[in-house]
């Protein structure tokens, strides 16, 4: 559906619809609130005892009530007649609700929605809108309940457990049903159930939580990533730094994160020379070696990345595998430049992205979304000549990338604005890959300036890049995207060779050296198994490819190759297989 607010509006009517049906069969419930939410919609309950076994006949009683061409109709009630009406009925939540929006907004009027009005199916709820004009405009092959929850009223503990009901709605049948696919396979692809499946990584109670221990195959993954990273960036005109994992007090306070950022940063480490702190962002440091030296116009714009490191202090509670972890390893650069460069560098950020999201990992959906500050100024460095500058420049850059791009207000950094590049996998699950930002705050923070060619200091312009985020990060996602079937030049092990029995093991390993002079990542598989167990073996562990060799193969110097996804390619020359996957690993298919 191209028209967001129709959806959203269809969405929220399905809500009124729901309340509806399940008072059909708890004529004594409680009604809470049913907003929309992404692809959908919920509605909290109370004095109902309900399960999800009981989603089907109340989805059944929704599809009634849409099918009878009910009239939606919105009326504006006086305050006092609102409450008049939802105190008969027994309505304490709505009328806590109308207390509320008093107490909020001084509104001296409220929303009242019919569906059916006038009718023996007439049902009234308080709600601000949208909504459609007709039920007979909701799909009801386009729907569908999902699951019982409880919900805490209005978020707070001290108040009572409601029931909630999850639903999800769109526009078309097929849409529902990518959905519900998609709902499917992000659990077989849970990176957490994969990562111990593949053997990619691990955690430790002794270690501590979201702390990973890379295994060997989630080391390669890593190390190819990096390597790869590194050798763009170098093409792309970056120099390479290294900076230390910890630092004195003093740097994060002439930072800013203390007191800024410093609930998000471990506790300090008491010395003889003062408190050093965990470093928690790489910037502070490569800002030092900037000021290692008296810089000129002509050194600029200088590009300056590191595979930094960080730590940040995360609540044991919000931990989620990969995703969230407290020791994290950046691919960051921080690009110091002259303002009339600052559009362009940050643009050329914007297209260093685009590579490596349409080029590299194939990921068609993806946006980019700025973030402004809130109201709330004293989250924010106080220089407003600063963050206007630099959102015109921003804003001007995305809209000359060509790249789809929302605003948001109050998630900016507190040193600048900030452009994440949110990213879709093929499940839909959506994530932040990166996060890019302007710096005003920092030539004031740590005198960073450069000599213009009148001889005059000038203050310089940083931008905060990072591509693909953190490894532990993008990897998770990868590996949701791939469902762990990564390309080739990412797989942790490229090629098994699978003799079909003890007389052929030679070969077979003929075959492994020969691949390993190519770098190729390969392994003899000649476990005492039958030839059908090494390649289930071989699918479960997701190899591109597995070289199966006996009688036929070794007279001809050949092997045959089957294939992740397309199986029994063929018999193939070992020497022309080998210049196949090296062009596939080239090319980063």
């Amino acid at each position: 559906m191209k028209d967001a607010k129709k959806l959203n509006d269809m969405r929220h009517s399905w809500a009124h619809v729901l309340a509806q049906a399940v008072r059909k069969f708890y004529p004594k419930a409680k009604l809470g609130i049913g907003p929309t939410i992404e692809d959908g919609f919920y509605y909290d309950f109370d004095n109902v005892d309900l399960s999800e076994n009981d989603l089907a006949k109340i989805e059944k009683e929704m599809r009634i009530i849409a099918k009878k061409n009910l009239n939606i109709k919105k009326e504006i009630w006086p305050i006092k007649k609102t409450k008049e009406y939802f105190k008969e009925k027994n309505a304490n939540y709505k009328l806590e609700l109308i207390e509320s929006l008093i107490k909020n907004d001084r509104i001296k009027e409220a929303g009242i929605v019919f569906t059916g009005k006038g009718t023996e199916d007439e049902f009234i709820d308080l709600c601000r809108g949208g909504h459609i004009k007709n039920t007979k405009e909701l799909n009801t092959d386009a729907f569908k309940l999902m699951r019982v929850a409880g919900a805490y009223w209005r978020g707070d503990e001290k108040n009572p457990m409601l029931t909630r009901i999850y639903g999800v709605a769109f526009e078309t049948k097929k849409e529902l049903e990518k959905y519900l696919w998609q709902q499917e396979e992000a659990k077989k692809r849970d990176h957490r159930i994969l990562g111990t499946k593949l053997k990619l990584f691990t955690f430790a109670d002794e270690v501590g939580p979201g702390l990973p221990l890379w295994l060997p195959n989630g080391t390669v993954i890593r190390e190819e990533l990096e390597t790869y990273a590194k050798k763009i960036e170098t093409q792309w005109g970056y120099r390479r730094v290294a900076t230390p994992h910890i630092a004195k007090e003093t740097l994060y306070k002439m930072s800013g994160h203390i007191p800024y950022y410093a609930d998000d940063m471990y506790p300090p480490m008491k010395l003889d020379d003062g408190n050093y702190y965990l470093k928690a962002m790489n910037c502070p440091h490569t800002h030092m070696i900037y000021k290692s030296e008296p810089r000129s116009y002509k050194d600029l714009p200088l590009r300056l990345a590191e595979y930094g490191t960080v730590y940040r202090y995360e609540l044991s509670g919000v931990l989620a595998g990969l995703l969230r972890v407290r020791g994290f390893t950046q691919n960051d650069a921080h690009i110091y430049c002259r303002e009339d460069q600052a559009e362009e560098e940050f643009l050329t950020v914007m297209k260093l992205h685009e590579f490596w999201y349409k080029k590299v990992f194939r990921i068609k959906d993806f946006y980019m979304r700025l973030s402004l500050p809130s109201k709330d100024s004293s989250k924010y460095a106080n220089t407003p000549n600063g963050w206007s500058k630099s959102v015109k420049i921003i804003r001007s850059a995305m809209k000359k990338s060509g790249l789809p791009y929302t605003e948001v207000t109050g998630e900016a950094a507190f040193y600048g604005p900030k452009v994440d590049f949110q990213i879709k996998s093929v499940i839909g699950r959506e994530e932040s890959a990166s996060t890019n930002q302007l710096d005003f705050l920092a030539t004031e923070r740590f005198n960073l300036d450069y000599t213009d060619k009148n001889g005059n200091k000038k203050p310089i312009y940083v931008i905060h890049r990072s591509p693909l985020g953190s490894h532990e990060r993008f990897i998770a996602f990868l590996i949701e995207h791939f469902a762990g079937a990564f390309p080739v030049w990412l797989s942790p092990a490229q090629v098994w060779v699978l003799p079909i029995s003890d007389s052929f093991k030679k070969y077979g390993e003929e075959i492994i050296k020969k691949l390993k002079e190519n770098d190729l990542r390969a392994e003899l598989r000649d476990e005492a198994e039958s030839l059908g167990k090494k390649i289930r073996n071989g699918q479960i562990q997701k190899i591109p490819y597995l070289l199966i060799v006996g009688e036929k193969e070794k007279k001809a110097s050949s092997v045959s190759v089957r294939h992740r996804e397309k199986g029994d390619v063929g018999t193939m020359k070992v020497n022309k297989f080998i210049e196949k996957v090296l062009k596939e690993i080239a090319d980063k298919k």
